[in-house]
């Protein structure tokens, strides 16, 4: 793969800091439900939240006893994430760093949690990322992403409507390989309320442990 040349990086991250910047928060400040269930059993140690955003789910492990590096491409929803955690007092237990993910080399084995939450770009860039994410994680520790499956496209609601960034938990779990083991691999769904009423919407979601 090759990363992207300095315009072009330049360009996509000016992209998604106008789109922070365009209101208090993009998405709500509340964790993504499948995070609370999935990380509700674990016990709190270091965290790697990749493709952060505003942070709400690094912010949220930070209140449940984690240390959490929340790593995104837009240093102003990072600076949001920053405040968010300041107002729930718990700033001294979050880190941040902007990085395009495409370049970014993770510390191997140095998480107990990595986090990847609708991570959406073409699949050959986003498969080192997801290589590295399942070699960051610890001797113990867990692998959870979550994103937009493809079938939600013609069968879900909301999400990309490029069929070229969405993919699958059995995609996922091709790309992980033998470096992890799956606990839990496949389609969830979730309700999403819309002005005309509840949608459905279909997700793709892998847990994975290193033993």
């Amino acid at each position: 793969m090759t990363s992207p040349d300095k315009q072009e990086t330049a360009r996509e991250r000016a992209m998604w800091n106008e789109r922070y910047a365009a209101k208090d928060f993009v998405w709500t400040v509340t964790p993504n439900r499948f995070l609370v269930e999935e990380a509700a059993d674990l016990a709190p140690g270091r965290a790697l939240d990749l493709a952060a955003g505003e942070a709400r789910n690094a912010v949220w492990l930070a209140e449940k006893g984690w240390q959490a590096l929340a790593v995104d491409f837009s240093e102003i929803a990072l600076d949001k994430g920053v405040q968010l955690a300041e107002s729930r007092h718990v700033a001294d237990r979050l880190e941040v760093e902007a990085a395009d993910l495409r370049d970014y080399v993770p510390e191997p084995g140095g998480f107990d949690l990595v986090a990847v939450f609708y991570l959406h770009m073409a699949w050959d860039e986003l498969v080192p990322i997801i290589e590295r994410a399942a070699e960051a994680v610890a001797p113990g520790g867990t692998f959870l992403l979550v994103a937009h499956d493809s079938t939600n496209l013609a069968n879900g609601h909301g999400g990309p409507q490029n069929p070229d960034v969405l993919y699958t938990a059995n995609q996922v779990v091709a790309a992980i390989g033998d470096r992890l083991t799956i606990e839990k691999a496949g389609s969830v769904t979730r309700q999403v309320e819309t002005d005309i009423g509840i949608k459905i919407a279909i997700d793709c979601l892998v847990r994975a442990k290193r033993a």
